[in-house]
């Protein structure tokens, strides 16, 4: 069973004297069990609705959505005490510690207080626990957040952009966090539009264009597919190089770095090498191209714009 199952799903809104707004078109999406799944898309894709949708604090206008099996919004009540949440900016009583806030709701929520200490210890908060939370910077109040979602050690987490505003020493204890809950077992579902972090933490993504569903897969996956064949190389001579590894077949593109872009597939390494040493060249370097997942992020929403 997958942690998450979205068919068709359709959200518009309503505006006076105009046309409804289309958030989501039609998306259709399977997060499996297990692992962090990166949810990415610009602003106005449709992230933040589809994660409403999942937790039935809207309602689709067509369309299905399941969340560990229970479809939502009807019988979400059913697996709520098993998801935890962050939608936008997790909002405090800004009079009130870290701890008291959480003691609340830990009451509220029928949780032992005794989670509480442990919790805020492991977002990095345990000596600041104390203090108001009107004196915790923005990256604070997100560990907060997170703090609040394993109140009730879910095995489920819905994180809409739970690193806004961390320093980058923030950012890495919420990514060494994240990845340490998954490898416990847990589904991690994080949207983001930090693509580096993403790229680092996540198993598999989706991304969203205009609220469809335009590449799905397991992160290596959608890498190579869009980033094709090809090896970086470097060498004496370079338009030299590039005109002997033409004559062989293995077309080529000058990078800005005095190197070549060659096409070729992973086993032409040794032809490459070969068609340079027949021509009396001799590599300096010779590596495949790595393509990030920020590069083929903006090919992609590039091309549904």
């Amino acid at each position: 069973m997958n942690a998450i199952e979205v068919r068709e799903l359709h959200k518009s809104y309503r505006r006076r004297l105009r046309s409804a707004k289309v958030a989501v078109d039609g998306l259709d999406l399977e997060v499996p069990t297990g692992g962090v799944f990166g949810f990415l898309g610009p602003n106005g894709s449709g992230k933040t609705t589809t994660i409403r949708c999942l937790l039935g604090l809207v309602r689709p206008s067509a369309g299905e959505c399941s969340v560990l099996g229970a479809p939502t919004p009807n019988d979400f009540s059913e697996v709520v005490g098993r998801v935890g949440s962050i939608v936008e900016t997790p909002t405090f009583f800004a009079g009130f510690s870290g701890k008291r806030n959480l003691d609340l709701l830990a009451q509220i929520g029928g949780v032992s207080r005794s989670n509480v200490d442990a919790v805020l210890e492991r977002v990095g908060l345990g000596e600041a626990a104390d203090d108001r939370v009107r004196t915790y910077s923005l990256g604070m109040k997100q560990r907060l957040g997170l703090a609040a979602v394993l109140l009730k050690d879910p095995e489920l987490l819905v994180l809409d952009e739970p690193a806004n505003g961390l320093d980058p020493a923030g950012l890495k204890e919420v990514r060494d966090l994240l990845r340490s809950l998954a490898d416990e077992g847990r589904t991690v579902f994080l949207s983001s539009h930090l693509l580096n972090e993403v790229q680092m933490i996540c198993d598999s993504v989706a991304i969203l264009a205009h609220g469809r569903c335009i590449a799905q897969g397991p992160v290596q996956e959608v890498l190579h597919v869009r980033g094709g064949n090809a090896f970086v190389v470097r060498a004496p001579k370079v338009r030299d190089a590039k005109s002997a590894l033409a004559k062989a077949g293995f077309p080529s593109t000058f990078r800005g770095d005095q190197s070549l872009r060659v096409i070729g597939a992973p086993a032409s390494a040794g032809a490459i090498t070969k068609a340079l040493a027949d021509a009396h060249i001799y590599l300096t370097e010779l590596r495949p191209e790595e393509i990030s997942l920020e590069a083929v992020f903006l090919e992609l929403t590039g091309e549904e714009q």
